[in-house]
């Protein structure tokens, strides 16, 4: 278990920290933590950091109602740098945004493709707009079935007769359906990534 002792203080008395999404591997925010703000975090579950502003222990989302559970810490090679993993109940910047990191180069990474997949077919589920593909196939079981059998099918037949990029296109359609398919159910890729976590154990 990570302590104070193990971190590499700076001359204020601090260390930044990472905080990253323990779903989506998605980073939120980097702020400043001191031996309080950890000690808090690990009496509470909740992330606790030092504001270098204000100068003071700040409680993420006491104000807000946007917290974060924190599902682990961890130190980086040299020790003077954390990363937290967390389960946020919302936004991570106070502008309302997601990430703080939402301004700059904002070409997608290809690992945000299937966090943002599901929060839009959380979307889709209560917004229900007319016409949506994604709300004929949540409304109808056996379609969301059949539709990944098909394309499960497809790229089985890709990889075997067809070029690599009619295999990434026919996998794209897979992940595409089987998360429709998990989202009508209430489940998410994430739970199928923690029971692979689970068989390597």
């Amino acid at each position: 278990m990570l302590d104070a002792s193990q971190i590499s203080f700076d001359d204020r008395g601090l260390v930044p920290c990472v905080i990253q999404d323990w779903r989506t591997g998605e980073v939120l925010t980097l702020a400043w933590m001191n031996d309080l703000a950890l000690e808090r975090t690990r009496e509470t579950g909740e992330l606790h950091l030092w504001s270098r502003s204000r100068d003071e222990l700040w409680h993420k989302g006491a104000t807000s109602g946007n917290t974060q559970a924190v599902r682990g810490l961890r130190l980086d090679c040299d020790g003077d740098a954390l990363l937290a993993l967390v389960e946020p109940a919302g936004p991570a910047c106070h502008t309302g945004e997601r990430t703080c990191f939402h301004t700059g180069d904002m070409e997608r990474a290809p690992y945000e493709a299937l966090p943002e997949l599901e929060r839009t077919l959380s979307a889709r589920r209560l917004d229900r707009p007319e016409g949506s593909y994604v709300v004929t196939l949540l409304d109808d079981e056996q379609l969301r079935g059949e539709k990944v059998q098909e394309e499960a099918e497809e790229v089985v037949r890709a990889a075997r007769e067809e070029t690599d990029d009619r295999v990434d296109n026919e996998a794209a359609d897979v992940l595409f359906h089987m998360t429709v398919l998990l989202s009508a159910r209430d489940r998410s890729l994430t739970n199928a990534y923690e029971v692979l976590n689970d068989r390597r154990r």
